[in-house]
């Protein structure tokens, strides 16, 4: 039977335990609508900065900016995007297999953290992908051991609402010994695909449909500025999926892929494909020869998504040079 001190004793330390759980949960509601309020708000536009690259031997270091950018995602649309540095997609980089990759991060967004997920890497996530502080800056170290065309994004929670912002990239990581097929290639390109949302708003992130589904951030840029070859050219597209959550059905109209190095590795070949699934996240290399002039658009095969943007074109000429037409729309 427990006496009056004890009694006592129990329930001061029951209320002192009650104080505190009540403490944490009022202030978590006041947190959580700060957040929020960082998500949803705009922030003021800072100018895109190129990369910092450099190599020594077989390190190379680089150096990125996190930031807000206004980015026209469409003919007179603005968004107001979380970007590295400036862009989205984010700069392209290329490291070779075998790098050691020295990867620097200045966080320029002065609301809240970003970080770095970079798919080329085996790394500790948990503390090579960790959150850099808003005004602050990270270093870490990881080896580029895979060859292939991988996504790098912001990992930082929730990291739906950082890559749907703007945040995402292709690095592709060159095979020690190249491709079987690099002395048949007579034009390389980068595409990326990713889709845009009701601006800064998370429930249409999670619910709801994108707006754009765009080919290099926007809807109009490989139109109005179309791929160039020349008859008879091999043309090979290093492609990426940044999604955050619709795949890709990737296919050139008017031609058939001689090759597919599935995300990119040399081992994963496959050849005579007329269509390449690419889910979020996921990347390939893809070769074909054109024999014809002409424009030859560059699409999902998700035709919903060609109709909210996501339509490139390869204008094939004699001479590989533009003639300036309009280019033909699919």
């Amino acid at each position: 039977m427990l006496s009056f001190p004890n009694i006592y004793k129990y329930t001061l330390i029951l209320t002192i335990f009650t104080a505190a759980l009540s403490h944490c949960s009022s202030t978590s509601p006041i947190q959580q609508s700060q957040n929020e309020e960082a998500f949803s708000s705009t922030a003021p536009s800072q100018p895109p900065v190129d990369p910092v690259i450099r190599r020594d031997g077989q390190t190379v270091y680089i150096e990125m900016t996190s930031q807000v950018t206004d980015i026209e995602i469409s003919k007179g649309v603005i968004y107001n995007a979380w970007t590295f540095n400036g862009t989205s997609p984010g700069p392209i980089l290329r490291v070779k297999e075998g790098d050691t990759i020295v990867f620097t991060l200045k966080n320029k967004d002065t609301r809240m953290n970003h970080s770095m997920d970079m798919h080329a890497v085996h790394a500790s996530p948990s503390s090579k992908f960790i959150d850099v502080m808003p005004g602050k800056e990270g270093t870490f170290t990881y080896p580029a051991s895979n060859p292939g065309v991988f996504m790098y994004h912001c990992g930082s929670k929730p990291t739906l609402a950082h890559i749907a912002n703007g945040m995402y990239g292709m690095i592709i990581v060159e095979p020690k010994s190249g491709y079987p097929s690099d002395h048949l290639v007579d034009r390389s390109y980068t595409l990326v695909q990713s889709e845009w949302y009701k601006e800064h708003d998370y429930n249409s992130f999670v619910n709801g449909e994108p707006e754009y589904v765009v080919f290099n951030g926007n809807t109009f840029t490989l139109k109005e500025h179309p791929l160039l070859a020349k008859v008879g050219d091999t043309v090979r597209i290093y492609v990426s999926n940044a999604g955050p959550n619709e795949v890709s059905s990737f296919h050139v109209v008017g031609t058939i892929m001689d090759r597919v190095y599935k995300d990119g590795n040399p081992r994963n070949i496959e050849y005579g494909i007329q269509t390449v699934m690419l889910p979020a996240s996921g990347g390939a290399v893809v070769e074909f020869t054109v024999t014809e002039e002409g424009d030859y658009p560059i699409v999902t095969h998700q035709f919903k998504h060609v109709d909210k943007g996501a339509s490139a074109v390869l204008r094939v000429t004699k001479d590989g040079k533009n003639h300036g037409g309009k280019t033909m729309a699919h």
